[in-house]
Formats: structure tokens, sequence, C-alpha cells
């Protein structure tokens, strides 16, 4: 039996380690199937004394995971869109607060919520050709699931800034270089390294490592919290206005939005 409650998401154990993949072709994107499916996923590795880390990476060679479904927003109903922020907050929150060391294999475009659950991650590996951004700005919408935090929190305000204020897409060697990502790897060799450093966290104490995990992110933990929550509730308000439902259907329709502003 498959611990994962959808095949949107796939799970391997080897040894200590859980090998989960985003696997929702064509881009690997989220919704209201793979976001409770991974928070359950989550709690079951986290009662689970012989799992000691998780990789997460995407199926196929182009995406890790494109972010949400953009369908999702189209009609523009505010119930909606509270009910994914919830969603979003829930999974990767819950995979934040993973117990052992999470890894994330970054095989192509993490684009959005793609880029946010690598950032719930604790350590990230990129291969070169993957692509970074959060644009959400771009289709009338907001990074509401870390976003605005967890990237201040790694790369500093300005960069934070340059991505989601400019719509700045950025690529595996500047990822590195900002610290976005920890390594970047050669095509096809993120999953290898990821899974070679969830070993080396298997020769480490489990309850050493949880309760390390536990003292590095209380400082941030603490002056996050609330952040995470105004995310959820700013991205619902979005819903509102005009521009939102310009620039999701601008996108859907492949066209170019007229904002109004309002």
């Amino acid at each position: 039996m498959s611990l994962s409650i959808s095949d949107k998401l796939k799970v391997d154990i080897v040894g200590h380690t859980a090998q989960i993949t985003i696997d929702n072709p064509g881009a690997n994107t989220w919704d209201a199937e793979s976001l409770p499916a991974l928070k359950d996923l989550v709690e079951k590795l986290n009662g689970d004394k012989k799992i000691f880390a998780l990789v997460i990476t995407g199926a196929g060679e182009k995406f890790f995971s494109a972010g949400a479904d953009l369908k999702l927003f189209a009609d523009g109903d505010a119930n909606n869109a509270r009910t994914m922020a919830s969603h979003f907050g829930a999974a990767f929150e819950a995979l934040a607060d993973f117990r052992g060391v999470s890894i994330a294999a970054i095989n192509g475009f993490a684009m959005g919520g793609g880029l946010e659950v690598a950032m719930a991650c604790d350590i990230r590996i990129a291969e070169s050709q993957a692509q970074m951004a959060l644009p959400e700005a771009k289709v009338g919408l907001l990074p509401c699931a870390g976003g605005t935090q967890r990237l201040s929190w790694l790369v500093g305000e300005g960069w934070a800034k340059r991505m989601i204020l400019c719509g700045e897409r950025i690529d595996a060697a500047t990822a590195e270089r900002i610290g976005l990502v920890e390594e970047v790897v050669g095509r096809g060799e993120g999953l290898e390294r990821a899974m070679a450093l969830a070993e080396q966290v298997g020769e480490q104490s489990p309850t050493s490592v949880a309760f390390c995990k536990q003292l590095v992110h209380s400082g941030r933990d603490t002056v996050i919290a609330k952040g995470l929550e105004g995310e959820r509730d700013l991205f619902v308000d979005l819903f509102a206005t005009e521009d939102q439902r310009e620039g999701v259907n601008a996108f859907l329709e492949k066209r170019k939005p007229v904002w109004k502003n309002c």
C-alpha cells in the first residue's frame, strides 16, 4: 500500500530516506488533491522512526514544479482562494516542520508554489538547467505559501524584491550565488546528489538532528509566523480586485494583461 493518498505524489523508501516525486503532468502543478496529500505524507513520515530524511523532486525532465494550477483562480472566487491558500500553508508548513532533514532536488523549472515548496525544505540542490521565479504578481496574485517570508530570509531583502516585485527569473548559477540553493550539479544529477546527502544524514543521530533543526529554526520561525498568516490573508484580499481576474485570465488566454490598479 502506498504511503501517498494521491497518485500525484509518488513515494519510494530507500534506506532511511523517503524519496517523493511530484507527478502531475504536464508541469507538476499543485492542487486541492496533492497539497493535502503532501501534508498527510509528511505526518506519516514524522511518525515513522526509521525515516531520517526526505528528498523531493519533480517527474520528467522539464519541471520540478510550476506551482499552482492557475485555472483554479480564473473565476475570481475568494472562497476558493481562501481554501487553496489554506491548503498551501498547511502542506508547506508541515514540510518545513518535518523532524528530519528535507532536501529539494530541483530538476527543472521551479515557479511560484514550486519554488515555495523547495524553500520549505532544509537544503536545495539545483541542476544546471533549472530556473526559478516567483511570478505571481505578473498574473495579479502574490506568493501565499511562504514566498515573501522564506525568500527574504534566504537571499536578503534586495534579491527577494527583485524576484517578487520585478518578476525576475534566475538561473541555477545565480541561485547558488545569492544563497537560494546550496549546490548546483549537472543535468540529471540532482536526485543522485540529494540522495547522497540524505544518506549522510543517516550517519547522524536522528534525535540530535531533530533538536538541532529545531534550534536553527527557532529565531526564524518566531519572526515569520505572522508573515505566513498575512500572506494568506492578502492573497484572498486580491480576489476583490479587477486586476486579479485580469491577470490570471490574461495568462490563460496567452495575452498581455491590462492593469487597472483596482
